[in-house]
């Protein structure tokens, strides 16, 4: 690649992933439920300086592995406790996460298909989609894709010893990230890739005895620390949390598990607009076997007269067996969304060498690049299409006022049932397009030129531009997904719930949510202060609840009529679910604040 496109390239990738996450680390607020809870984990490890025992309102949070909560805290130290600090972790972990795709695309298949890469990662609506909220899947994705890159290229000849002990070193990383998952999926993809290729027979340089030592020397510490100031901590976290949670039978239950078939296919969302370009890539791995059949793909030969493949088929067969291990254990267990995160390095990095071998084809070779045209085709078809459905939106939206609080005019569903991170797409309405007419309007002019340019050139046979300009309107389409989750905030968040109750609130009085605490958690992070929960001994914080020191935040419908008849000033925040349950319990309130169908109710005026 000549050096002014290099540069430029690398300019364009570096707008790229500062356009569409540079913005996103200061708005919207964050949201309730899993994102403003573990933010407040973190918090609450920040004020307490206890870096071993998580806790959220004061009860002990169990259930998860420490170091993304050690990386906000850290974060929350240098920037103070903010939005910008919360993400930041998550987003510097997207960076590098397309760093380690590049260099691994580089060196495996070239230039270009590294600069695409690194480009995929950071136009993927699956990988924007599921950093949103404060979970530790891309990290997690992170550190099993580079413990298993240093894990390949130390096979190569020639490479130097550290790094073996960086792939033990990041695989125990990835158990401090999320638990025996890490350890699952790098040491079953490393076994079957060893197996596969014959490469175990020099097990004796894998420095195992040493490398076991490094892994059990940093991941071992805290669960040994964990074990022991929690009685109860191993059953908890290893049989409830891993195996129970696997097979479905984890208590309490509050996890869905999707048909295999819907599973898979949801990729095709969650890789787009790539995942339109997989006919490239499986007709490229195709095209590999049928070749390592007829002939060794290598000519260099180990010392000991082996006949190596290039290092290109050992990254095509390292990434195959490292999706396609995810996404079939995932087919499995109980399954969220956004479980799967680990799967989109590899496959992205296959789609990448995909495109970037048919582009190569087509223009040293003058063969048409039918694959890539067709895909390219198709693209086009679904961007017009989606265009179209979205202006069609728009003009049936055309009369209706625009409303501040898109919460309002929201379609309601039971959200006291949803088990998915995507359930709240089932609440939009005609009325709610009024709300995002900005990002609708956006998204349909990219969506509608952006494919359609791409292909046109194609046509033209200026592939390495079109790939660029689909690159370019993805992350057009992802600002504009930015600025309508905003839209969503008050619906999302109760940052301005939390704001209303600032406002009044003296420290002698009591806040309370009813229900499960994950439907204004935001009120954890803002406030700042503990909350006591009326018939909220549910899901994710039944466990601490059970230690004899945990706090008394736990209220019957008894104990709350009781102290809204007290002396002291009561804030009490109701779901839209609960409210009617509530206004036939506390006939006497007073309405503080609402937003999005939440309240705010008080006993004093």
């Amino acid at each position: 690649m000549p050096a002014p496109r290099r540069g430029l390239s690398y300019l364009v990738l570096t707008l790229l992933f500062v356009a569409v996450y540079g913005g996103s680390l200061f708005s919207p607020a964050l949201l309730d439920d899993a994102d403003s809870t573990h933010a407040e984990a973190a918090r609450e490890m920040f004020v307490s300086g206890d870096y071993v025992t998580l806790h959220i309102n004061g009860i002990r949070y169990l259930e998860k592995a420490p170091l993304p909560y050690w990386l906000v805290a850290f974060s929350y130290r240098i920037f103070g406790v903010n939005e910008f600090a919360t993400r930041l972790p998550m987003a510097l972990s997207v960076l590098l996460l397309g760093l380690l795709a590049m260099r691994w695309g580089r060196r495996a298949f070239g230039e270009r298909t590294g600069i695409y890469a690194a480009a995929f990662v950071y136009t993927c609506a699956g990988v924007y989609l599921f950093t949103r909220i404060l979970i530790p899947d891309v990290l997690l994705s992170l550190l099993i894709a580079s413990s298993l890159y240093f894990f390949l290229t130390t096979l190569e000849p020639g490479e130097p010893t550290w790094r073996w002990y960086a792939a033990y070193a990041c695989a125990a990383l990835g158990v401090l990230t999320k638990g025996l998952i890490a350890l699952l999926f790098t040491g079953a993809v490393a076994f079957l890739y060893l197996i596969l290729t014959g490469e175990w027979r020099r097990w004796r340089e894998f420095r195992l005895l040493s490398g076991v030592v490094l892994f059990l020397a940093i991941a071992a510490p805290w669960h040994i620390l964990a074990g022991v100031r929690n009685h109860g901590f191993f059953w908890f976290y290893f049989v409830n949390e891993h195996f129970l949670r696997f097979l479905g039978k984890r208590y309490p239950r509050d996890y869905n598990k999707l048909p295999w078939a819907l599973y898979w296919s949801l990729h095709l969302v969650w890789l787009f607009p790539w995942s339109l370009y997989l006919p490239a890539t499986v007709r490229t791995a195709i095209d590999e076997y049928r070749v390592s059949r007829t002939k060794r793909i290598a000519n260099s030969q180990d010392t000991n007269g082996r006949t190596q493949a290039t290092f290109a088929s050992h990254t095509r067969l390292l990434c195959w067996i490292l999706a396609v291990t995810v996404l079939i254990f995932f087919a499995i267990s109980t399954n969220q969304e956004y479980y799967t995160f680990p799967a989109y390095l590899p496959l992205l990095l296959l789609i990448a060498d995909g495109i970037a071998r048919w582009e190569w084809t087509e223009c040293s070779r003058g063969v048409r690049g039918g694959w890539l045209r067709a895909s390219s085709a198709m693209l086009a078809a679904v961007g017009i299409a989606a265009s179209a459905m979205l202006f069609a939106t728009l003009w049936q939206s055309r009369n209706l006022p625009f409303e501040p609080d898109i919460g309002t005019v929201l379609a309601k569903h039971n959200i006291a049932e949803d088990t998915l991170s995507t359930s709240h797409m089932l609440d939009l309405s005609y009325a709610s397009f009024a709300a995002l007419r900005l990002p609708a309007v956006l998204a349909a002019i990219t969506l509608a030129l952006a494919p359609s340019a791409s292909f046109l050139l194609r046509l033209r046979r200026r592939l390495y531009l079109a790939t660029s300009v689909l690159a370019l309107g993805m992350a057009t389409f992802l600002i504009a997904a930015h600025i309508a989750l905003g839209r969503f905030g008050p619906y999302l968040s109760s940052k301005d719930l939390a704001r209303e109750i600032a406002a009044r609130a003296q420290p002698a009085d009591k806040v309370m949510i009813y229900g499960d605490q994950a439907f204004g958690s935001s009120l954890l992070f803002y406030l700042q202060r503990p909350i006591q929960l009326v018939e909220g001994r549910t899901t994710s914080m039944w466990f601490g609840s059970t230690f004899p020191d945990a706090p008394k935040i736990y209220l019957t419908d008894a104990d709350l009529q009781s102290q809204w008849a007290g002396e002291s000033r009561v804030f009490l925040f109701v779901p839209p679910h609960q409210k009617e349950r509530v206004d036939a319990l506390l006939p006497n309130r007073f309405v503080v604040a609402q937003a999005s169908g939440k309240f705010v109710y008080g006993n004093r005026p």
